[in-house]
């Protein structure tokens, strides 16, 4: 009889009862049920750690705002790629050199007002009145009218200046203001206009001119000599005959004379 169990009543010992196959979910009633807290699961060792909070141990906390709401921490943006902020001052520089006062435009204030000065003073000492009658204003009003016109101007300007105010260049305008002043074609061109002005008389019109027109090309960059001599005869030739002929002005022809 040893495939059958002992019974209790008759002194043998209970027979072991398999073991009750208990799911998770219902573990958790059971224990809920006896009043205590389910087991904490064990820690993945592969995670980070984590605060109470669900926060990995070593991250700072969100910044409250003014309001006292938490803000959401700025993710996925590098602090190397952050555009740094720019002060206002600073923000156009060509609009803040722009309200500076620009010193030299007092320099046209100044010219202005000593024309408008020169043109009153010579209209009241060397203009004399009116001879005819008929004529009450007479030739001094015109000339005084211009003098204070160019002082009005000027003190306008000036105080334009004062205040900040400048000329806006042209949208087509390609030049750089920043860039320094190029004195040798500004010399060049001042040497052709003199050495034109002081043989004109000598050498006559179309050999000064001439003169004038080859050096103010070779003062500008242009390095075709012949061709800008035989351009610069040609226009000097016609500019004489168009002052002769068109306007009855007879230019020096200087040791040409007879020829021309």
């Amino acid at each position: 009889m040893s495939g059958m169990t002992t019974r209790p009543d008759r002194g043998g010992d209970p027979p072991s009862r398999p073991a009750d196959p208990t799911l998770p979910h219902q573990a958790g009633a059971r224990d809920r049920e006896a009043g205590g807290a389910p087991p904490a699961p064990a820690p993945d060792p592969t995670s980070p750690a984590a605060d109470p909070v669900g926060r990995p141990t070593g991250s700072a906390a969100p910044a409250a705002s003014a309001e006292g709401t938490p803000e959401a921490p700025d993710r996925g943006v590098d602090p190397a790629e952050r555009t740094p902020e720019v002060p206002a001052a600073d923000a156009d520089p060509a609009a803040a050199a722009q309200r500076r006062p620009d010193k030299a435009q007092y320099g046209v204030c100044a010219f202005l007002a000593l024309v408008g000065g020169l043109v009153i003073l010579e209209a009241t000492t060397n203009i004399g009145e009116a001879i005819n009658t008929a004529d009450p204003i007479g030739p001094k009003a015109v000339p005084i009218l211009l003098g204070v016109l160019l002082l009005v101007v000027a003190a306008i300007y000036a105080i334009d200046v004062a205040r900040g105010g400048s000329g806006e260049p042209e949208g087509g305008e390609d030049v750089d203001l920043t860039s320094p002043i190029d004195w040798r074609t500004v010399l060049l061109l001042v040497g052709a206009f003199l050495v034109n002005a002081v043989l004109i008389d000598r050498l006559g019109w179309v050999i000064s001119g001439t003169i004038l027109f080859w050096g103010s090309a070779y003062a500008l960059g242009n390095r075709h000599y012949v061709r800008n001599l035989l351009i610069s005869v040609a226009l000097s030739l016609i500019t004489f005959y168009v002052f002769a002929i068109g306007l009855g002005v007879d230019l020096p022809a200087g040791v040409l004379q007879g020829i021309l």
